[in-house]
């Protein structure tokens, strides 16, 4: 299984950046997808995740500023990010998620992807 981000970068305060992580090994369709990052000296938190059916969620701090979602043909999830600040810096992984109807959970994570916002 792999998961390879890409799309990271230096950007300006209020600028934007299009995260992607391309899926292989799994059959993506039956995961769901999410973005976690992680800033210096802080713990991994959930920045935003997109289900199997399409719904999603966002961390208070990123809603209105940044849109998961997800090609099912392309194997990919994308995370937009607008109106970047520099509490956004952060390295961002990739994480995929399955439950099965039995309780087994498959979990795989990317190699993640530095954001940095300059002020």
């Amino acid at each position: 299984v792999q998961l390879v981000e890409s799309g990271g970068g230096l950007v300006q305060a209020g600028g934007s950046l299009r995260l992607s992580c391309a899926a292989s090994g799994i059959i993506f369709s039956n995961y769901d997808m999410a973005w976690y990052r992680q800033a210096p000296g802080k713990e991994r938190e959930l920045v935003a995740r997109i289900t199997t059916g399409g719904g999603t969620n966002y961390a208070d701090s990123v809603k209105g500023r940044f849109t998961i979602s997800r090609d099912n043909t392309k194997n990919t999830a994308y995370l937009q990010m607008n109106s970047l600040k520099p509490e956004d810096i952060a390295i961002y992984y990739c994480n995929a998620h399955r439950r099965t109807q039995s309780k087994a959970e498959f979990d795989y994570w990317g190699q993640g992807t530095q954001v940095t916002v300059s002020s």
